[in-house]
C-alpha cells in the first residue's frame, strides 16, 4: 500500500460522538467497526496479543447506556483502546513480548490502564512490544508494507493506529520507541515530558515514559490529559498540564533545527523531504534557526552527538540486574540479541554509568539554554522510513538495530523533553514523520504548535 500523508485516513474518535450523543450512533456499533477492521489486517499485520472481545463489548454496552443517559465519564468514554503489552491489565495477560513471561497474568491494572477505565474507556487489548521493550522484535509487521519493521518498541500500538484497528492506544519510550514507530506507521503521537504520565509499575528506568499513538490531534490529546487527570505523574513528578481538549494550532516564530548524529545517516530523499519542508516554514515566515546561527545551538548539537549510547548506557546499565535475574532463572526464555545486551553492560562499571549520567545532565542544561531563541526545535523523528526487516539469518551475526535508529529519538528521552510527531512526509511511499520537542512541561505548547504544523504545511512526497 502506498502512503500518501495528503490521502491517508486513520480512524478517529473525536469526530464520531457527536452522533453518539444524537442517538446515531453507538460505543457498541462503533467497537464492532474495530472489530471488523482488526479481523480484515490482523492475520498481516500482526499487531495484537490479545483480544478481550467479551469484556470490551460489555464495556461498550455500559458507555452505550451513559450516552443515551447524557452521564458520559469523559470525552473518551467508550473509546476502544490498545495497551502495550509491557503495561499490566487486570484482566490479560502481561507477557511483555517475551518467552519467559509467557502466560504471566499479573491481574491488576497500570496505573494508567486504571485511569482510562475511569474515564471510561473500552480496554480492546494488548497490541505487541518487542522483547522487555527492548529491540529484539516480535511479530508486527509495517501496515504500509509488511515486508518492513513498524519499529520498536511500541510495534503494536503504531501499526494498529496505521492500520484502522482503533483510534488510539498506548505505547511506551526510553529510547525512542513512541516517536519512532509513531514516524514509521504515519501515526500522531506523543512522548510526553518525563514523569508527566504516571508509569505505574514500571519505574525501573529513568528515562521510561507513558505516551500515545492516534489518528488525530484530538484523541492523541485527550487520551494523555484524562489518563493524567485522574493517575497523575509519576512520583515527585509534575503531571501533564493542558486543556481537556486539544490545544489549538500555534504557529511558531522560530524553530530550531537539531541534525543529531542521525544526520550524517540519513538518506538523500529524506534530507530532500525535510529541506523542502523548512522552506515551507521559512516562506510562512517562520525564522529557522540552524547549528550555526547560535553557539548555545552549536553547544547542544555536542551535547547530544553521542545520545545513542548515552541513552543506552544509562537504560542498560538499569536494568541490568532483574534482566541478569530472568536470564538466570530462564536461560531458554530470553533472547540472544538480549543476552547480548547483557553480556555488555556487565562489563561497564559504576564509573561508567555515572559518567553517562553526567553527559545527559549537562545535555539538559544546554537544551535549557536554547529556550529563548526558540519556539520549538524541529527535527526528523526517524532516520528516513521504515527499514526493510526479513528476520535473522541463522549462522549470521544478529542485526543490531532490527526495529530501526534511535537517533532522532534519544535526545528528546535524555532530556526529559515532549515531543509530538506528526505525518508530514513520504519517503519511496512510506510514512515519515517530523517532531516538535519542547522545554519540559511544555507538552501542551508542543501539541499546539505540532498541529499547526500539521494543519497549515503542503506534504512532501518524495
Amino acid at each position: 500500500m502506498t502512503y500518501h500523508p495528503r490521502e491517508f485516513r486513520a480512524r478517529t474518535w473525536h469526530d464520531a460522538t457527536p452522533a453518539f450523543a444524537a442517538g446515531r450512533d453507538t460505543p457498541r456499533a462503533y467497537l464492532e467497526r474495530c472489530l471488523e477492521a482488526i479481523a480484515a489486517r490482523e492475520p498481516v499485520v500482526k499487531a495484537w496479543v490479545v483480544l478481550n472481545e467479551g469484556p470490551a463489548r460489555e464495556a461498550a454496552d455500559a458507555s452505550t447506556a451513559r450516552w443515551k443517559a447524557g452521564r458520559m465519564l469523559s470525552s473518551i468514554d467508550g473509546m476502544p483502546i490498545g495497551i502495550k503489552d509491557l503495561l499490566e491489565t487486570r484482566d490479560m495477560p502481561t507477557q511483555q513480548g517475551c518467552e519467559a513471561f509467557r502466560g504471566a497474568f499479573p491481574k491488576r491494572d497500570n496505573a494508567a490502564v486504571a485511569a482510562l477505565r475511569q474515564a471510561g474507556a473500552v480496554v480492546l487489548g494488548k497490541t505487541v512490544t518487542t522483547e522487555l521493550g527492548s529491540s529484539h522484535p516480535g511479530p508486527t509487521t509495517n501496515p504500509f508494507d509488511a515486508g518492513r519493521t513498524p519499529g520498536g518498541s511500541s510495534s503494536g500500538s503504531a501499526a494498529a493506529i496505521a492500520a484502522g484497528m482503533v483510534p488510539a492506544a498506548i505505547g511506551s519510550q526510553v529510547g525512542g520507541s513512541i516517536i519512532r514507530p509513531a514516524s514509521y506507521c504515519g501515526n500522531i503521537a506523543l512522548k510526553p515530558s518525563q514523569g508527566a504520565i504516571h508509569r505505574g509499575e514500571r519505574q525501573a528506568t529513568s528515562m521510561s515514559t507513558h505516551g500515545v499513538h492516534a489518528g488525530s490531534f484530538e484523541d492523541m490529546w485527550t487520551v494523555a490529559i484524562e489518563i493524567a487527570k485522574r493517575a497523575g505523574g509519576d512520583p515527585g513528578r509534575m503531571s501533564l498540564k493542558g486543556p481537556d481538549a486539544a490545544p489549538a494550532a500555534r504557529k511558531p516564530r522560530a524553530l530550531a533545527v537539531l541534525e543529531t548524529e542521525g544526520w550524517a545517516e540519513l538518506d538523500p530523499g529524506s534530507k530532500a523531504a525535510f529541506a523542502a519542508l523548512l522552506d515551507q516554514l521559512a516562506r510562512a515566515g517562520v525564522r529557522i534557526l540552524r547549528r550555526a546561527d547560535h553557539p548555545f545551538l552549536e553547544t547542544l548539537e555536542r551535547r547530544i552527538a553521542d545520545a545513542r549510547a548515552m541513552a543506552n548506557t544509562i537504560t542498560n546499565w538499569e536494568g541490568r540486574w532483574s534482566l541478569r535475574a530472568l536470564v538466570d532463572q530462564y536461560p531458554d526464555g530470553v533472547s540472544d540479541r538480549a543476552k547480548q545486551r547483557l553480556a555488555f553492560i556487565e562489563t561497564r562499571t559504576v564509573t561508567d554509568y555515572e559518567a553517562r549520567l553526567a553527559e545527559r545532565a549537562a545535555a539538559q542544561q544546554a537544551h535549557a539554554a536554547i529556550a529563548g531563541l526558540a519556539d520549538a526545535v524541529v527535527m526528523l523523528s526517524s532516520p528516513g522510513p521504515a527499514p526493510v526487516w526479513a528476520g535473522d539469518v541463522p549462522g549470521q551475526k544478529l542485526a543490531p538495530r532490527p526495529t530501526g535508529d534511535i537517533a532522532f529519538n534519544a535526545p528528546s528521552s535524555a532530556l526529559f523533553a515532549p515531543a509530538v510527531t506528526v505525518p508530514l512526509l513520504a519517503v519511496g511511499g512510506m510514512p515519515l514523520g517530523v517532531q516538535a520537542m519542547g522545554q519540559q512541561g511544555q507538552d501542551a505548547e508542543m501539541a499546539a504548535i505540532a498541529r499547526w504544523l500539521h494543519e497549515s504545511l503542503e506534504p512532501v512526497a518524495v
